[in-house]
């Protein structure tokens, strides 16, 4: 399984050049609000970086109070988005190419098995990946016009909220989900799980489904979804799903076409798995009994 680690504070990074502006300034910083945004949003020249205030002050030299400004303006702008690891490319910076250079053979294996299960379901099917405590929407396949409900490609959400973050979250340590997640369970809607012990169950009867996750309206209100992992020779890559409004009886019987999607996907990933069994879908009356267990009961 491919786990992604957060790339330590570089301690040696030149800071960039002020953009030339054909004149000269008294500090020899750039002196415009759109220059020092330039500047600052240099720094981000990858999806993976994660700076604090203190590194962005140190490696563009503007005083600490102008770069909090800039920071939060561009996080309440979209071009960054803050997290306890520190500030980030946002969900707009990530519109402009290179969000998906490193998924492009997930992405290409996958669609196929998408726009199949869109034309058998009538549901918007999606691919996704974790990224650290989110999901990444990489692509999806939907009816046109879009439904005001349907997520686009580069979205992120709560990996806890998600039928396709929950998949994948439940193929992972527990003490680093727990590590990750402790605290940070804010709802998305009343639905959301917000307690790290119903989470436990929630991942615990996942993986007892053989990896199969449902979103019973937790991301969005009234929208259902279903989800099971993608694996290649590495491990877990992502995950595939299908949502759709109307209840949670509606995706039920979508899951044993998601297993298979997924399955295909693996295949192609990885053709030296082409033989292995295919994961069997969960039966209706397990389901049912799992979701009246409490965690004790599992044990």
């Amino acid at each position: 399984m491919t786990t992604r680690t957060p790339p330590p504070a570089p301690v040696e990074r030149v800071r960039p050049d002020p953009p030339s502006t054909g004149r000269a300034t008294l500090d020899g910083l750039p002196q415009t609000m759109l220059e020092r945004m330039t500047l600052i949003l240099e720094l981000f020249d990858d999806r993976s970086v994660r700076l604090r205030l203190h590194e962005v002050v140190t490696y563009t030299g503007l005083p600490r109070s102008s770069c909090f400004r800039i920071l939060e303006q561009l996080v309440v702008l979209g071009w960054l988005r803050q997290r306890p690891g520190g500030y980030a490319l946002g969900p707009r910076a990530l519109r402009f190419g290179g969000r998906h250079d490193t998924h492009d053979d997930l992405r290409m294996a996958a669609l196929p098995a998408l726009e199949e299960l869109h034309a058998r379901t009538g549901a918007t099917a999606y691919l996704g990946v974790l990224d650290f405590d989110e999901t990444l929407f990489l692509d999806r396949v939907t009816r046109v016009p879009v439904p005001t409900m349907v997520v686009g490609v580069g979205h992120r959400a709560p990996a806890y909220a998600t039928a396709l973050g929950k998949a994948v979250l439940a193929c992972l340590p527990l003490e680093d989900t727990e590590a990750s997640l402790e605290g940070r369970l804010a709802p998305c809607t009343p639905a959301t799980i917000t307690s790290m012990p119903v989470l436990r169950a929630e991942l615990r009867r996942i993986r007892i489904r053989q990896g199969l996750a449902f979103d019973s309206s937790e991301h969005l209100p009234g929208v259902y979804g279903v989800a099971t992992v993608i694996r290649d020779s590495d491990g877990v890559r992502g995950a595939l799903g299908v949502s759709t409004t109307g209840t949670a009886a509606t995706v039920e019987r979508f899951a044993p076409l998601v297993v298979e999607a997924a399955r295909r996907v693996s295949q192609r990933l990885n053709p030296d798995t082409s033989q292995a069994p295919p994961p069997t879908p969960p039966d209706p009356i397990a389901v049912q009994l799992l979701a009246v267990l409490d965690d004790d009961a599992l044990l």
